[in-house]
């Protein structure tokens, strides 16, 4: 059985989709951009923009009772690959390095509302 999952702490859905799924034991996160979910307003910068990405990806792992330990895998979208580097350090500062998940990072040419970084999670209620 499917159960949506959602919180005000991340940005509502902008189309047809859930901020998560949780199904068998593994909930899906929808890929988040940078919106501050309590201004409804983008933020700007790379290294703003991926913390905002982390905590609405954390407000989403909370509101399902996991945290980022649940995450087996992540999806990291950028716009430019020269951002790889901050992107990454900010990125790990949120994980423990004893449980990072599987992950790819690739460069798209676009993304919603023109942000530089987009990230979807998959996390196992273990």
């Amino acid at each position: 059985m499917k159960k949506i999952i959602s919180t005000p702490k991340a940005p509502a859905a902008i189309g047809p989709y859930s901020q998560a799924n949780f199904a068998n034991g593994i909930l899906y996160i929808s890929g988040q951009i940078p919106v501050n979910s309590e201004t409804g307003k983008l933020v700007e910068g790379i290294e703003k923009e991926t913390h905002q990405v982390m905590k609405n990806l954390e407000a989403i792992l909370n509101e399902a009772g996991m945290n980022f330990k649940n995450v087996v895998k992540a999806t990291i979208f950028l716009k430019n690959m020269d951002d790889f580097a901050v992107m990454n350090d900010i990125y790990a500062s949120y994980l423990d390095a004893e449980s990072y998940p599987a992950r790819e990072t690739v460069q798209v040419s676009c993304l919603p509302k023109n942000v530089d970084i987009e990230i979807s999670m998959i996390a196992h209620q273990f």
